[in-house]
């Protein structure tokens, strides 16, 4: 019931390993990944007071209650947990699983699919546009009587393309009267170099009706390492997602209460990662605009892009990469074999390096 993802397989371990590094797209910097119990960019910082709990912490960044939050282990978690009550109707009774359908995006994030795959959900694909914008109405087309979630991502992965408020409005609204909810993984939103009015500087699909967002500390924090996500939706969701979660593992109280601690620092930590994606975007951007052998835009202020080399498939380009002990992921994990995505996460002047070696694999296949 439960196959392998092959992303997931496939990276486990590599940016460990890789002297290169365009694989990694969290914020991590010059971190390296921390083995010590506090990640360092924690240390010292000031504990919120007591009374408080990350759930309050969370709801209040949302401008939702308590009540309407799910601290999951990571946002991958969270997907899952949607997927599965989103498959279960109102009553909590698991809906026929051979009937329900989930329609997710294309490119995409290989978890979106097979996650709702194997709990038992036929998944349709709809595709993004040919700027990878968000289209409500390509998702309206592709909806069936049976489609019971829409799921999306913001910005985008694999592309970095930021959906704006209003779009994400019209596609809740799309999905809604198609009598389906909208998912939308929010991990990447706040990749922005200023900072919105959204949660965390992004824009989001919180407080649409029978919309349901997801976020981590992961990404934009960089802080993969205490595997904190959430759920964000109606009560009612939630506790259909929770009672889901109780066949999990609970999320760590270390884990809890270092979260709690990077929120009450969230302005501090922001700006951080707020001035490396400003540089690395930078780097992205003239990276690609020089070259003549890749095809793909780097959306505005993103750090990560989905390219199409022009003279090698995803799968080649990424394996003579390793060879030379840089990382980037084949597109076949988003659904296009022909592209690979590259993402700038680490400190400026390492992806500085990384992008150099990465020409010089490109050049050999001229």
């Amino acid at each position: 019931m439960f196959p392998d993802i092959e992303y997931l397989e496939w990276i486990t371990g590599r940016p460990e390993v890789a002297m290169y590094d365009l694989g990694t797209s969290d914020l991590r910097g010059d971190r390296d990944r921390d083995t010590e119990v506090v990640p360092s960019p924690l240390e010292g910082l000031d504990d919120p007071p007591t009374g408080a709990s990350l759930e309050m912490q969370i709801a209040g960044e949302y401008g939702v209650e308590p009540e309407q939050v799910l601290v999951t282990g990571g946002a991958t978690q969270a997907n899952f947990l949607a997927a599965a009550a989103a498959l279960e109707n109102e009553s909590g009774d698991e809906a026929d699983a051979s009937a329900s359908r989930v329609l997710v995006e294309k490119p995409g994030y290989e978890p979106l699919v097979a996650s709702p795959r194997a709990l038992g959900a036929q998944v349709d694909r709809f595709l993004r546009d040919e700027n990878d914008a968000l289209s409500p109405d390509r998702v309206g087309k592709a909806l069936t009587p049976d489609t019971e979630l829409v799921t999306v991502t913001n910005r985008h992965n694999p592309s970095g393309r930021l959906a704006e408020r209003e779009t994400l409005a019209e596609t809740a609204k799309v999905a809604r009267e198609g009598g389906a909810r909208l998912l939308v993984d929010e991990v990447y939103a706040p990749y922005h170099p200023e900072s919105g009015d959204g949660p965390f500087g992004g824009p989001s699909a919180v407080g649409f009706e029978d919309a349901v967002v997801t976020g981590s500390l992961t990404k934009f924090f960089g802080l993969g390492d205490l595997r904190i996500g959430w759920l964000v939706a109606d009560e009612a969701f939630v506790e259909r997602a929770r009672s889901v979660s109780h066949h999990f593992h609970a999320v760590p109280g270390p884990s809890r209460t270092l979260a709690m601690r990077a929120l009450h620092n969230q302005d501090r930590l922001a700006e951080r990662s707020r001035t490396l994606l400003a540089e690395n975007a930078e780097l992205l951007s003239s990276f690609v605009t020089e070259r003549d052998d890749l095809s793909g835009t780097v959306a505005p202020g993103s750090t990560f892009a989905f390219l199409d080399p022009a003279n090698a498939d995803g799968n080649a380009l990424a394996e003579r990469a390793w060879e030379n002990g840089l990382l980037v992921v084949p597109g076949r994990f988003f659904g296009d074999a022909e592209c690979v995505r590259v993402s700038l996460g680490l400190a400026p002047n390492e992806m500085a390096a990384a992008l150099d070696t990465f020409g010089d694999v490109l050049d050999r296949f001229r």
